[in-house]
């Protein structure tokens, strides 16, 4: 079922991505190509190619009946959406950045707890945005209130607080559990490049400075770094 859950919240999130990013490629190209297309009709008529301009102007027009105004609204609601469940998908793997300086320099048993009572404060946080979301939603969907260019419900739009929320307060949940009961916390090397290659000379160096860098994330299981 988590894999279920894992692999849903990644195709989402690669949905909403690769659909605002078509929208605004659409919408940009559409903007620079009536204003191209606007200059190419002004440039045939003052050198008295009528023709040209008359197919340009034709070209203008059909390019004005897209009616693209909706566009931003739609990237807008679906970044909202995105930022909203790539957090929670933050959570699981571990790209969130925190400062851990502090509790890098405890004892195993101290930074146990410091970690569980984050992940735990995390959990009430989001908790408590998922349940206030859900009742103002609630409220939402009682206004009838709908978006200015696509009409679409507002509370619809305002769901992504509560079920964000939810899907995140979750994944805290669920890390503290897996961190209670094996020491372990999700990681994220935010230093990889793709076709580096870790053996090339120096990095072993670099790497081992980092390992014993109190500025490093570390878990309770890695026992180099408590060295």
């Amino acid at each position: 079922m988590l894999r279920i859950l894992d692999r849903a919240e990644e195709v989402l999130i690669a949905t909403l991505i690769a659909t605002a990013t078509v929208l605004i490629f659409a919408s940009v190209t559409h903007r620079f190509a009536l204003g191209f297309v606007a200059d190419f009709v002004g440039f045939f008529r003052g050198h008295g190619m009528p023709g040209a301009a008359a197919a340009a102007k034709n070209a203008y027009l059909s390019l004005r009946s897209i009616n693209l105004v909706w566009a931003q609204e739609l990237t807008i609601i679906l970044f909202v959406w995105m930022a909203k469940f790539g957090a929670a998908y933050g959570v699981r793997t571990g790209i969130h950045v925190g400062i851990d300086v502090l509790i890098n320099r405890l004892e195993a048993p101290k930074r146990k707890f410091f970690i569980l009572f984050g992940l735990g404060a995390g959990a009430l946080f989001t908790g408590i945005i998922a349940v206030l979301g859900t009742n103002f939603v609630h409220h939402m969907y009682n206004a009838s209130s709908i978006s200015p260019d696509l009409e679409l419900p507002m509370w619809l739009v305002y769901l992504a607080i509560p079920m964000g929320s939810s899907l995140m307060c979750f994944r805290f949940l669920q890390v503290a559990v897996s961190f209670a009961r094996t020491g372990e916390l999700p990681h994220h090397d935010h230093g990889h490049v793709d076709g580096v290659d870790t053996e090339d000379e120096g990095i072993d160096t670099l790497g081992d400075v980092f390992l014993h860098s109190p500025l490093t994330p570390r878990d309770l299981v890695e026992k180099e770094k408590d060295k």
